[in-house]
C-alpha cells in the first residue's frame, strides 16, 4: 500500500505531464481495473489450490515489472499494457490479486470473536501504508523538482522506481509466511484407502461382469460444471444482493477515486504537489484511525449497522464535494470522506466470513473483489469525459448519490440476517468452526456409521 499510494498521487499528474487527453487517462484506469478484475478473478478461484503464497510471489514480481516499465517507457499503449497485465494500482485501492487473498487468509486464521478486530487492524496498516506513500511522494516530488537536471517526467520515473522495489520486498515478505496461512489439505486415512480399495475391487468386477454382458449401456455423459458450483445455493442467495449492492459503490469509487481526486484539487486550486501530498496524507492517517474503532463498534452495533452508519456521512461528503469555492472547506469535506471511508472494510469482509463456509471464502471474496472492481472500471471513463468537458463536478455529484443509495440498500437488506450459522453458537474456538464446517461438507456413510457405533 505503500507503493499503490505514491503512484496514485502522481499517476494522473504523470499522464497530463506526457501530455495525454482527460479521456486517455479515463480510458487507462478503466483498462487498468478491468485488467485487474480478470487477474484477481483467475487467482483467487486458483489460490486455494496452487498456494496463496505462491500467488503472492507471482503478484509482487507482476508489481515489479510494472513499475520497471513504466520508468523506461513513455508510450500511452506500452503503458496501458503493463497496467493490463500487470499489478499497477491506477486508483490508490487495493484491487488486483492481493486483497481478496489476504482477506481469507485472515479470516481462516480468526474466529467470529476476533475476526472483525484483526480485520480492522489489517486496514489500519494498509491505511497508513498509503500514508506514509502519498506523503513520501509528494516530498520526493518537491524537492527533486527544485534541483538541477531533473525534470518533471524524471522525478516520476523515480517514484516508479520505488514502486518496483516495493514489488520485490513483498515477494521476500511472501517467502516468510507459514503453512498457516494455507488450507490444509486432509490426509487420506486406513478408512479411506479401504474404500478406496473396495472401490478398485467392485470396479473390477463390473468389469468382467461387462465383458460378458452385451454392450448396451452408454457411457455417462460427463456433466458441465459451473463456475459456482463450489459455492453453496444459501451462500449465493445472499451474496447475490450484496454483489449487486457493492457493485453500485464501487462504481461510485471509481467515479471519484483518489488518483482523480489529486488531479481535481490540482486543476481547481493549483497546489504544489507536497502540499496535495499532506492533504491525502492526512486523509490516510484519519482513515488509518478510525478503522481502529470499526472491530468495537462492531460488537456494540452489529456488523451491517457498523457499515452504514459510518459510511453514510462519507458518501454525503462525496455528494457535497464540488460545492466550496475555497481550500480550506474542501479539505474538510475530504477528510470527512477519508476519515470514515474505510471504517465499513473490516465489517464488510467479517460479513462475508461470516455467512459463508471456510472452504468458499477465497472464492466468494475472489468473486466479491473481482465485481467491485469491474464496477469501477467504469467509473474513471465517465469521470474523464466529464472532465474533458469541464463538468468535471458532477462526477462526485452522481458518486455521492450512488453511495447513499448502496448504503441505504444494505440496511434494508442485510439489518436482521442471522450470521455465523456454519459456525458453532455464532463464536466459539476456530477448531469448533472447523470440525462444524467438515461436518457440512462431508456426510458419513450411514452403514459405516452403524458399524463403528457397535464396535464402540
Amino acid at each position: 500500500m505503500f507503493a499503490f499510494g505514491g503512484a496514485s498521487l502522481i499517476m494522473a499528474l504523470f499522464f497530463a505531464t506526457l501530455g495525454f487527453s482527460d479521456r486517455q487517462l479515463g480510458l487507462f484506469m478503466t483498462m487498468t481495473l478491468a485488467g485487474d478484475t480478470v487477474l484477481s478473478f483467475a487467482l483467487t478461484f486458483i489460490a486455494d489450490s496452487i498456494g496463496r503464497r505462491r500467488v503472492f510471489v507471482g503478484a509482487g514480481l507482476l508489481m515489479a515489472v510494472s513499475g520497471l516499465v513504466f520508468i523506461y517507457f513513455e508510450n500511452f499503449w506500452i503503458l496501458l499494457l503493463a497496467a493490463v497485465v500487470g499489478v499497477i494500482s491506477a486508483t490508490g485501492s487495493d484491487f488486483g490479486p492481493f486483497r481478496a487473498i489476504e482477506e481469507s487468509v485472515l479470516s481462516h486464521l480468526t474466529n467470529p470473536e476476533t475476526r472483525p478486530d484483526v480485520l480492522s487492524w489489517y486496514i489500519v496498516t494498509s491505511n497508513l501504508g498509503s500514508a506514509a506513500g502519498i506523503e513520501v511522494a509528494g516530498r520526493v516530488v518537491e524537492a527533486l523538482k527544485n534541483r538541477d537536471g531533473w525534470s518533471e517526467r524524471l522525478v516520476y520515473h523515480a517514484i516508479f522506481a520505488v514502486y518496483v522495489v516495493m514489488g520485490v520486498v513483498n515477494m521476500g515478505f511472501a517467502f516468510f509466511m507459514t503453512d498457516n496461512c494455507e488450507i490444509a489439505k486432509p490426509a487420506p486415512s486406513m478408512d479411506d484407502g479401504t474404500q478406496a480399495a473396495q472401490g478398485l475391487l467392485s470396479e473390477s468386477d463390473e468389469e468382467i461382469e461387462g465383458e460378458m454382458a452385451p454392450a448396451s449401456t452408454a457411457p455417462p455423459v460427463p456433466q458441465k460444471k459451473s463456475l459456482f458450483s463450489g459455492i453453496s445455493a444459501t451462500t449465493r442467495s445472499v451474496m447475490y444482493k450484496l454483489w449487486f449492492l457493492l457493485t453500485v459503490d464501487s462504481l461510485a469509487d471509481g467515479m471519484a477515486s483518489y488518483t482523480l481526486t489529486n488531479y481535481y484539487l490540482d486543476r481547481k486550486f493549483h497546489l504544489p504537489k507536497s502540499q496535495l501530498g499532506d492533504y491525502m496524507s492526512a486523509n490516510y492517517i484519519l482513515g488509518g484511525i478510525s478503522s481502529v474503532f470499526a472491530g468495537p463498534l462492531a460488537r456494540h452495533l452489529g456488523l451491517v449497522n457498523t457499515m452504514v452508519f459510518t459510511h453514510l456521512p462519507s458518501s454525503v461528503a462525496v455528494l457535497l464535494f464540488p460545492a466550496p469555492q475555497g481550500i480550506v472547506l474542501t479539505v474538510i469535506l475530504l477528510l470527512i470522506r477519508g476519515g470514515l471511508n474505510n471504517m465499513d472494510q473490516a465489517p464488510r469482509a467479517a460479513l462475508i466470513a461470516a455467512v459463508v463456509k471456510p472452504v468458499e471464502r477465497t472464492a466468494v471474496m475472489g468473486i466479491t473483489n473481482a465485481l467491485r472492481t469491474l464496477a469501477s472500471t467504469i467509473g474513471p471513463s465517465i469521470t474523464g469525459a466529464l472532465a474533458d468537458t469541464d463538468r468535471f463536478w458532477v462526477a462526485y455529484v452522481a458518486a455521492g448519490a450512488l453511495r447513499v443509495a448502496y448504503d441505504i440498500g444494505l440496511w434494508v437488506l442485510f439489518v436482521n440476517m442471522k450470521l455465523h450459522s456454519h459456525e458453532e453458537g455464532g463464536s466459539g474456538s476456530s477448531r469448533s468452526s472447523r470440525v462444524n464446517d467438515e461436518e457440512d461438507t462431508v456426510e458419513m456413510d450411514p452403514v459405516k456409521r452403524e458399524e463403528e457405533e457397535h464396535a464402540r
